[in-house]
């Protein structure tokens, strides 16, 4: 099951994305339509609410008065305590029996309002935000609403602004346009990305492209971020830190658009008890990958293989390519991903040379269609360039003091 969250700004037509997604065959999970439907006659929850607030919140036909709740619950800290203690608990349990009723191979699209403000976006394999500005959704709640301007915009100002949005947002839809015009974006959105991506968690598949660099992307970092709040979130305390490394952690340097994540773990039994968890969060193992190259001893003697082990998982969705490379605390693979990044961000000579064996690789590569053929040839060019660069990079961590 590929579960999706769906959210933006009052006025920003998140429903018009979700009944298009609906139409589709999405199952869709709506936060606002199950906050009504705990608190309908006859509920349990009504019930509840009028025991804490009074009969003054009721209508005259005995349904739910909300601007008289409203009123009561919002008048201090211990009104909305108690609203929320009565609300959050029957709308999760709402929330989850929708949620385990829909199929195994369903893309399950969870309508939610106030996702960023709860800061919920790690716990979905995907965050789509529908965006319009903050005027033009002035205007549509006013025109169409009937809603008094000061109160659009006393909502609006209650919730999470754009940067905050983006910031958390896989896919961003500008719905800006006139009516009907983001209905074809939806439609290339579900075919082409949603659909695939279900597909490939379901079936543990990791999506692969052909070794081309990209121009430097300033987005990447944020790109990482996500991708980093996802992997927390299924790791718990079994991580012991992680780290967006590799070129695309290097600003100004062009790269394959592929964002390599490292978990850093106390032993390789932990990487593997992870496996299942990182799986469901949207990035399978890949199972034939078990080590990194063995670099030559900085400090002498011969290396030991068994301290290059590692395990490593890619991306399911196609959309967003990645790989996560989970090493172990103190071993040199582990540090040197580390090391290697900070070197390049702060020795410019080091990031032109490695910038210019980039190209050669990637020149290397360029014709082959089969994907392991191109990675080897890719690969075969920067290799033996990293035999070197391991010492030198760790010459520059003593002169500089540089530390993990």
């Amino acid at each position: 099951m590929l579960r999706v969250g769906l959210t933006g700004g009052i006025g920003a037509g998140k429903s018009t994305v979700s009944k298009i997604l609906s139409e589709l065959g999405a199952v869709i999970v709506d936060a606002d339509l199950i906050a009504r439907e705990v608190v309908e006659p006859g509920t349990p929850g009504l019930a509840a609410l009028v025991d804490a607030f009074g009969d003054g919140i009721l209508s005259e036909d005995g349904s739910l008065n909300r601007p008289a709740l409203a009123s009561l619950a919002f008048a201090d800290d211990t009104s909305r305590g108690t609203l929320n203690g009565i609300l959050h608990p029957l709308i999760g349990a709402r929330t989850m029996e929708q949620i385990s009723s829909a199929p195994s191979d369903a893309v399950l699209v969870q309508d939610i309002p106030l996702l960023v403000e709860g800061s919920m976006a790690p716990a979905f394999n995907l965050v789509v935000i529908v965006y319009v500005d903050e005027e033009e959704r002035v205007r549509r709640l006013v025109g169409s609403r009937g809603m008094p301007e000061s109160d659009a915009r006393a909502r609006i100002a209650a919730q999470a602004h754009d940067d905050q949005r983006r910031a958390v947002a896989d896919v961003w839809l500008d719905n800006s346009g006139e009516p009907g015009s983001l209905d074809d974006v939806v439609r290339d959105l579900w075919a082409n990305r949603l659909v695939p991506f279900e597909k490939n968690l379901r079936e543990r598949t990791v999506v692969r492209a052909l070794p081309e660099l990209a121009p430097a992307d300033p987005s990447w970092p944020a790109q990482a971020e996500r991708i980093i709040g996802r992997l927390s979130l299924a790791s718990g305390d079994r991580a012991r830190r992680i780290d967006h490394i590799g070129s695309t952690a290097v600003p100004g340097l062009d790269a394959k658009d592929v964002i390599d994540i490292q978990i850093t773990v106390e032993h390789l039994g932990v990487a593997d008890d992870l496996a299942e968890d990182l799986a469901a969060a949207g990035f399978p193992r890949i199972e034939h990958i078990v080590a990194d190259d063995p670099k030559p001893s900085y400090l002498g003697g011969e290396t030991d293989p068994a301290v290059w082990a590692k395990r490593i998982h890619g991306s399911a969705d196609p959309g967003r390519r990645a790989n996560i490379h989970i090493r172990v605390d103190g071993w040199p693979g582990q540090q040197f991903a580390i090391l290697f990044r900070d070197w390049l961000r702060a020795d410019a000579s080091a990031r032109a040379e490695y910038a210019e064996l980039k190209v050669k690789a990637a020149e290397s590569a360029a014709g082959i269609d089969d994907y392991a053929a191109a990675i080897d040839a890719y690969l075969g060019v920067k290799t033996p360039w990293f035999d070197t660069a391991f010492h030198r990079a760790w010459e520059w961590a003593e002169k500089s003091g540089w530390s993990l």
